[in-house]
Order: structure tokens, then sequence, then C-alpha cells
């Protein structure tokens, strides 16, 4: 299939490009940083984001939701929400 965006160049305001699962963890961070994440099924997520040295919980997200914040980790303690998608 022709991709006539391929050689476009990559900024945060473009496109995400990938898309991954996250599966929430308490000791690592995730494989790659994201633009966004898309939340599947809602509730709280904890994350910590790229250039913050603390976790935050983010409380009562929508499921749908895709939330503008480049992460760099998704904890599993503090996240009620599934099926989260990181896009990158």
């Amino acid at each position: 299939m022709a991709d006539h965006f391929s050689t476009a160049i990559d900024s945060l305001i473009a496109p995400a490009r990938l898309a991954f699962a996250i599966v929430p963890a308490d000791t690592s961070d995730l494989p790659q940083y994201t633009k966004a994440i898309y939340v599947g099924t809602g509730g709280d997520i904890a994350l910590r984001a790229v250039g913050s040295d603390e976790d935050v919980v983010l409380r009562n997200v929508a499921s749908g939701s895709v939330l503008a914040i480049r992460v760099a980790a998704l904890r599993q303690t503090g996240t009620t929400a599934s099926d989260i998608v990181g896009l990158a």
C-alpha cells in the first residue's frame, strides 16, 4: 500500500505513526514515549509524564478519551482504567 506521507517530517503535532498496547507496570517505563494515549475503558490513570520527576493520577478519565500527554511510564498501582493504547 502506498504511503503518500512517508517522507513527511514527524513532530509532536503530527498525527501518530505508531499505536501500541500499554500494560501498566510499577517498576518499568514504556518502551517509548507517547505523543498521546487512548483510554478504551475509563477510570483513573497513574502515570509519569516525560520530563516529570513524580507520578500523578488523572482521575475519572472517560472511556474513549484521547489525552494529549507525553507519557514515560504508566503505573499499575493507582490505574483502574484499561484498554490503554500509546500513540507515538
